[in-house]
């Protein structure tokens, strides 16, 4: 006799999207990097300038993970002296969504986890 049982099967986490947002969020200059680009700041130099801790070796390495996963868009200039600057690629944009969602998921755990612990404060007092 046969059973109409659904059965699911076990689903994992997308292998590329996972490394990537593990590299991301593991690199303590990423998120840096997305708001110095977010608020007009595209040139390396001025990057390095404008954040202290900030090597020129980390910001490029930085930069170079985001343009292999396709998030930024390297675009050289051939003048003298050379100018490079960086953008988001449009899927750059919709990562950046993803992110600041991740940025909000994170606030409003803090909020949830302190919302208990502030309601036992005021029945004590």
């Amino acid at each position: 006799m046969k059973t109409n049982e659904k059965k699911i099967l076990r689903r994992t986490a997308p292998v590329q999207a996972t490394r990537m947002v593990e590299a991301i969020f593991g690199c303590k200059w990423s998120l840096t990097v997305f708001t110095l680009l977010t608020d007009g700041v595209n040139r390396p130099g001025e990057m390095v300038r404008s954040v202290d801790g900030l090597s020129t070796k980390v910001l490029n390495e930085c930069l170079r993970r985001h343009i292999e996963f396709g998030i930024l868009q390297k675009n050289s200039f051939a003048e003298i002296p050379p100018r490079v600057e960086y953008e988001f690629t449009p899927f750059g944009r919709k990562f950046l969504k993803v992110v600041g969602d991740i940025e909000q998921l994170q606030q409003d755990i803090g909020e949830a986890v302190d919302l208990p612990n502030s309601e036992n404060r005021a029945s004590e007092n």
